[in-house]
Formats: structure tokens, C-alpha cells, sequence
């Protein structure tokens, strides 16, 4: 039984963006609120706020291992469904939180309902495009996806001064249900019955053997891991590096708005470059660019530049480390993604539950590494930066 594409490509791409996007809203529109929630959930130890955007992450990492194998048994709707309404029960769960531990535990079963349509939809992707076709379409979702960032912080703080933090989760309960109706009532399933496979931990066993026994999807696991480690390390700390370090916290929703959209030309650039040059290529200039850009952060904090100037300077190096992650993450998914069309959905889940897991590990001790200024936060790149580009360069393809 053969699957064709069920929906217009422009109509196809804003619906699995915005399903995607689910994710992004769930940790930037928090950003703004981080403070208060500090203040009156956690007043004798502010910096454990940040714990809110990685108890997410982590929940989302480990949901990750089992919505692959679901999503090959039941198909991509099914999950994305499902998880979706989990998703809801989470956020009314945080919106009545009494206490910072009673939040983060909703937080994390936040972080395993996200991981449906995280899994679901880059199988969804995978059962009708591959290889450099595939990494264009996920170029133009990236591109959408990417908006969210820009607008959730600005979206976040507006809840915030019009009803209060806790408002926000009422937000993502909402944005979910929309969204999730739109691919169930647009959506063709597009794995074919004969085609799902029995749900079993032997099944998901053999699936992670598999991926990890193939050096393209291995090495490009690994590295997509220290590549969202950069990400959620810098996502994570900073609203303390803009209001402690830089006296911004006013108007952070503002810079991290302008990060964001400018950042987004990464996915611009992908699209266009993919196709004619290759995807390792592109993630080993970045990697080289990011060590660069780092390097440079870190000189600038030693050489004792005037405050506001400085502050320029973390905004731009922070932009990079986004422009990063826009050109290497859908590459990398894509790479490690070609060798598994036989094992999509389990393939997906493997990948991505991995690389997310070993973020949290890297992010959460540099972002509570965090003494007042960018400096651990741009070593901490630096190095992620570095091993990244040496793993790169021993990715190779089946083709080659």
C-alpha cells in the first residue's frame, strides 16, 4: 500500500511547525515568568527556577524512548492525539502548583505528553520524504518554528502582567487543542496497517542495537546531543544573564524576541544550501563558526569592556549559538534519520530521546554553573562547540 502526500507542501509544513512548535511555547513563553515563579514558589534559592525549563526537557527526553515504538504500533495520529491530551491534564496540573517540587513534577509530565508530537511528527515527515528532501522540509518547518521563540517570551510577559504567571499554562492548553485539531481533521494517517509494528521492549531494544550500531546514525546522535546541549544551556540561563549580569530583565522578552527572529534566517539559509552542498558540509562550518564566536565571548569578558557594550556583544554571540542550532539540528536528524526508513517511528524515538537526555546533562550543570555573568555559559559552548565539530568529522554516509 503506497502513501502519497496528502496535503499541499505550504499547508503541510505550517501544520507539522506549528504541531512542533507545542514544544518551543512550552519553554520560551516561561522565560519572562521564571522571577515570580522563583519568588513566591522558591525565595530562598532563585537559580532553582531554571530547573522549569529542564525538568521539561527531561520529561520530554525520556517520553521520547516510548512514543516512537507507539507511534509504529498505533500510527502518527494516534500519538500525536493522545499526547496532546495528556498535555492538557500537565498544564492544569502547573496552573494549580502550590509548591516549586508539586511544579516541577508537572513540568516533567509536561515535558513526556510534548514528546508525542515531538517523536510522532518527525516520523510523519520521515514516511514521505528522505535524505536532502527530507532536510528541506524540515529547513521550512524550522523556519516557522523557529517565529515561536521570537514571539512566546513577548506572549509571556503580556499573560504575565495581565493575569499572572500561572495564566500561561492556560495558554499552552489552549495553542495544544488547536493545533492538534487541525492535523486530526486535515492529516491522512501515512503508516499503512501492514506496515506498524507490534508494540514490545524487545521491538524497542533491537530498534536502539540498530541505531546505534550504524555509525551515521550513531556519531550523528552524539552530536545532535552536544548541539541541543548548547541550546537549552543558553535557553536555560539566559534571563539570569540578561537581568543579573546586564540589568535587562525588564525588557528581556524584547532581546531574546529580536534573538530569536534574527536567528531564524538560519533555516532561510539551510533550505537554500542543503540541497547543492550537503548537510556535513554546513554542520561543520558551524561548529568551526560557533567555536569562533565563543572564543570571542570569552575574550570580550576578559578584556573589561564597558557594560553596555558588552551586553551587545552576549546578544550577538547569543544569536549565534541560535543561527547554530537552526543549521544543524534538522541536518543532523535527517542524517541519522536515512538509514532507519524501515524503523521510523522506534528510530525517531531512539535518536531524539538520547540526544535530549544527554542535553539535560550538559545544560543543567552549566546553566547552575551560572555565577553572575556569561562566562561559564560561553566556556561551557566553547567545549560542547569543539567535541562536536571532531565528532562531525567522522560522520559518513552509506552513499559515500
Amino acid at each position: 500500500m503506497s502513501v502519497t502526500k496528502p496535503l499541499g507542501q505550504v499547508e503541510f509544513v505550517a501544520m507539522i511547525a506549528m504541531v512542533m512548535a507545542t514544544i518551543a511555547f512550552s519553554i520560551d513563553a516561561m522565560l519572562p515568568a521564571l522571577p515570580d515563579i522563583g519568588a513566591e514558589l522558591s525565595p530562598e534559592n532563585l537559580n532553582s527556577a531554571q530547573l522549569i525549563i529542564t525538568s521539561f526537557v527531561l520529561g520530554m527526553g525520556v517520553g521520547t524512548f516510548f512514543t516512537g515504538p507507539l507511534a509504529d504500533r498505533f500510527g502518527r495520529k494516534a500519538v500525536i492525539v493522545g499526547g496532546s491530551v495528556l498535555y492538557v491534564i500537565s498544564t492544569l496540573l502547573a496552573f494549580l502548583a502550590p509548591t516549586l517540587e508539586t511544579m516541577l513534577a508537572a513540568r516533567l509530565l509536561m515535558g513526556l505528553a510534548a514528546s508525542a508530537p515531538r517523536v510522532a511528527t518527525m516520523a510523519l515527515v520521515r514516511d514521505l520524504y528522505s535524505g536532502r528532501d527530507m532536510a528541506k522540509i524540515m529547513s521550512f518547518v524550522m523556519l516557522i518554528f523557529s517565529l515561536i521563540p521570537a514571539l512566546a517570551p513577548s506572549l509571556g510577559a503580556v499573560i504575565i502582567a495581565l493575569s499572572g504567571w500561572r495564566s500561561i499554562f492556560i495558554a499552552f492548553a489552549v495553542f495544544s487543542s488547536t493545533v492538534t485539531l487541525w492535523l486530526f481533521l486535515r492529516q491522512p494517517e501515512t503508516l499503512a496497517p501492514e506496515n506498524r509494528r507490534p508494540l514490545s521492549l524487545a521491538n524497542l531494544v533491537s530498534a536502539a542495537k540498530e541505531v546505534m550500531a550504524h555509525p551515521t546514525a550513531r556519531l550523528s546522535t552524539f552530536v545532535q546531543t552536544l548541539s541541543l546541549g548548547m541550546l537549552f544551556s543558553v535557553i536555560s540561563s539566559t534571563q539570569q544573564v540578561f537581568d543579573q549580569a546586564y540589568g535587562q530583565g525588564h525588557s528581556f522578552h524584547l532581546w531574546f524576541g529580536g534573538i530569536a527572529v534574527l536567528a531564524a534566517s538560519a533555516s532561510i539559509v539551510n533550505a537554500r544550501l542543503v540541497v547543492r552542498l550537503g548537510m556535513r558540509p554546513i554542520i561543520k562550518a558551524m561548529f568551526i563558526a560557533q567555536m569562533g564566536f565563543s572564543l570571542a565571548m570569552v575574550l570580550v569578558m576578559f578584556v573589561g569592556l564597558p557594560l553596555r557594550l558588552e551586553l551587545w556583544f552576549y546578544a550577538a554571540w547569543t544569536t549565534s549559538v541560535f543561527f547554530q542550532a537552526g543549521l544543524t539540528l534538522g541536518n543532523l536528524n535527517a542524517l541519522a534519520m536515512e538509514p532507519m526508513g524501515h524503523i521510523a517511528g522506534s528510530a525517531a524515538s531512539i535518536v531524539t530521546a538520547t540526544a535530549t537526555v544527554g542535553a539535560v546533562l550538559i545544560a543543567v550543570p552549566i546553566g547552575l554553573s551560572f555565577d553572575g555573568t556569561a562566562l561559564p555559559l560561553a566556556i561551557g559552548i566553547f567545549l560542547c562547540a569543539a567535541l562536536a565539530l571532531w565528532l562531525t568529522t567522522m560522520i559518513r554516509r552509506d552513499s559515500d
